[in-house]
């Protein structure tokens, strides 16, 4: 067994506990191959997340998204491989894969790993979960209803407050929602154009990417990518209102 360490990185901390534990000691056959990373003899105190908690994390929940539908094909994975890819690179991906593949061997409670994540995790980083799982969700171009509702589901146990969520949500949903710029941002459509730019230097702050520097090059260059998000919705608005 391989150590894992290009998609692992920064180490196991609160995942080596509990449901997610038991998930990863499936997939990897042994958790302590004598390589570091692979190693905690520590407790973590709730909302301390490593780079390799966050990741786990991301592929059990991922393959609790895959689930959704009920099935999972080629197709699918091949979608996942290259969203893998774009965000961790190409042995990172491939490490991954293998992890993932494994798990959907397995039947997983997502309200138990779910809670796990919440417990521990701080709510910068779930935010970029849910914003990885979107991602993932749409990388066929679309984000079926059984995919949204297992993402409203997570965001639930997470605690996540609704704003929040519709904001994640909001750029995948550009061909169907014609406020999709207003709720990115937070706000609703009769906001003024003084409260469009205040809500933008707000979210601006909150999507940071620093928020997430504890997590790896990365998760944070992922996290960019909402930050994004938030410039598309705000040049959006000042477009259709002619805002300087």
């Amino acid at each position: 067994m391989g150590s894992y360490g290009k998609f692992i990185g920064g180490g196991l901390g609160f995942v080596l506990g509990g449901p997610i534990g038991a998930l990863i000691g499936f997939a990897l056959g042994s958790m302590f191959d004598g390589t570091q990373i692979l190693t905690s003899t520590h407790t973590l105190a709730p909302n301390r997340t490593t780079e390799g908690d966050f990741k786990m994390s991301l592929l059990v929940l991922m393959a609790c998204i895959m689930k959704a539908d009920g099935r999972v094909d080629k197709a699918e994975l091949a979608v996942v491989k290259k969203f893998l890819v774009a965000n961790f690179g190409e042995q990172g991906a491939l490490e991954a894969l293998q992890i993932l593949k494994n798990l959907l061997d397995q039947p997983i409670d997502e309200t138990e790993v779910a809670t796990q994540i919440g417990q521990y995790m701080n709510y910068s980083s779930k935010l970029e979960l849910l914003h990885l799982l979107f991602n993932i969700a749409y990388a066929d171009g679309e984000v079926v209803s059984s995919e949204l509702a297992t993402i409203q589901r997570i965001a639930n146990i997470f605690h996540i407050d609704r704003l929040d969520f519709e904001s994640i949500k909001a750029p995948y949903m550009k061909q169907v929602d014609r406020d999709w710029a207003y709720k990115s941002l937070e706000i609703e459509s009769s906001a003024t154009d003084e409260e469009i730019k205040k809500a933008y230097r707000r979210m601006a702050m909150k999507y940071h990417p620093d928020k997430v520097n504890d997590l790896g090059d990365e998760v944070k260059k992922s996290a960019t990518e909402k930050f994004r998000s938030i410039n598309e919705a705000y040049e959006n608005l000042k477009k259709q209102r002619g805002i300087v």
